[in-house]
């Protein structure tokens, strides 16, 4: 299992919008995180900015990453919060969501 933390911004005129959305997950994009070996999933707000949480579960992350990018269901709802998201100048080549470093954890 590995564990990933991300950030990326919310445009504040879309906030309302991007809580709406997440109020209510499509079923079939919450079927497909589990698919792609996604568990233990949290999206936190701070200061105009998400933080995500989860734990990756499966064994090749990017193809589970491209498998859940070619899923038509998923498109559709990146296209409803695509636009909510301001990604960070400083994310890697190819990320919207910026990995962030983790520097402690304990169980």
């Amino acid at each position: 299992m590995e564990r990933y933390g991300t950030v990326i911004k919310v445009k504040p005129e879309k906030l309302a919008e991007y809580k709406k959305l997440h109020a209510a997950v499509w079923p079939a994009v919450l079927d497909m995180i589990q698919k792609c070996h996604i568990r233990n999933y949290s999206i936190y707000l701070r200061d105009g900015y998400l933080f995500s949480y989860f734990e990756y579960l499966g064994d090749d992350f990017a193809a589970d990453m491209a498998k859940m990018a070619a899923d038509p269901t998923t498109q559709a709802w990146w296209q409803l919060t695509d636009p909510c998201q301001e990604p960070l100048e400083s994310r890697q080549e190819g990320e919207w969501w910026a990995r962030m470093e983790e520097v402690f954890h304990v169980d």
